[in-house]
C-alpha cells in the first residue's frame, strides 16, 4: 500500500486538516534554506571597497533582508568572509588565519578589482594580485569600488550555489574549500 492508496482513503476533511498542518521537504532542502538565509559576514575591509560594504548595511541598501545584517567580529561566529579591497603581502597571511579559524560552512565573496587581478596596485612589489592563492573564492565580485547593489547581488548568486548543495555532497565541498599548503604563508611566498 503506497501514499496514495492512504491519501486516497482519506475523507475531504482529514485531506484539508493534513495540507494545512504537514510539510513535506527533503533534509537537504531544509539545511540550504537554513545556510542560505542566515549568512553572517565577517567584518573585515582592507581599502576603499569596504566604504561599499559598510554602506550596504546603512537604511538605504538595507542587508538585512537577506539575513545578513549582523557583520561579525569574530571568525568563529562567521561563515561569509567578504575579501573588501587591497590585500597587501603583510595581510595575506592574516587573511587565511582568519579564513582557516572560520567553522564549516564557510564562503568567501573577492569584492572589487583589487582582490580578483590587483586592480591598479596589480605588479606592486606589496600587493596581492590573486587572492584566491591565498583563500578559496566562492564569488568574484568586479568593480573599482562595486556598488553596494552589486554585493548584494553576489550574495543572490551565493545563495543559490549555496541550494544547488546536498549533504551526500557536502564532504567533497568541505575537503575543495581546505586550502593546501605544502609550507606556511609568507610575505614572499604570494607571487607577483
Amino acid at each position: 500500500m503506497g501514499f496514495k492508496d492512504l491519501w486516497n482513503k482519506l475523507s475531504s476533511s482529514e485531506k484539508g486538516q493534513i495540507e494545512k498542518n504537514v510539510l513535506i521537504s527533503t533534509v537537504d532542502e531544509v539545511y540550504n534554506w537554513a545556510k542560505r538565509n542566515s549568512i553572517w559576514p565577517l567584518s573585515f575591509a582592507t581599502a576603499c571597497c569596504g566604504i561599499e560594504m559598510i554602506s550596504s548595511t546603512g537604511p538605504k541598501y538595507d542587508m538585512a533582508r537577506f539575513g545578513s545584517e549582523v557583520f561579525r567580529a569574530t571568525p568563529r561566529q562567521a561563515d561569509l568572509m567578504i575579501l573588501a579591497g587591497t590585500v597587501t603581502k603583510k595581510m595575506a597571511p592574516i587573511v587565511a588565519l582568519l579564513y582557516e579559524q572560520m567553522p564549516e560552512p564557510k564562503y568567501v565573496i573577492s569584492m572589487g578589482n583589487c582582490t580578483i587581478t590587483g586592480g591598479i596596485f596589480r605588479g606592486s612589489p606589496t600587493v596581492v594580485d590573486y587572492m584566491d592563492q591565498v583563500v578559496p573564492v566562492d564569488v568574484y565580485l568586479p568593480g573599482c569600488p562595486p556598488t553596494p547593489e552589486a554585493l548584494f547581488h553576489s550574495i543572490l548568486k551565493l545563495r543559490e550555489k549555496i541550494s544547488k548543495e546536498t549533504i551526500l555532497t557536502r564532504q567533497q565541498r568541505v575537503e575543495s574549500h581546505v586550502f593546501q599548503r605544502n609550507k606556511p604563508l609568507v610575505e614572499l611566498d604570494v607571487r607577483l
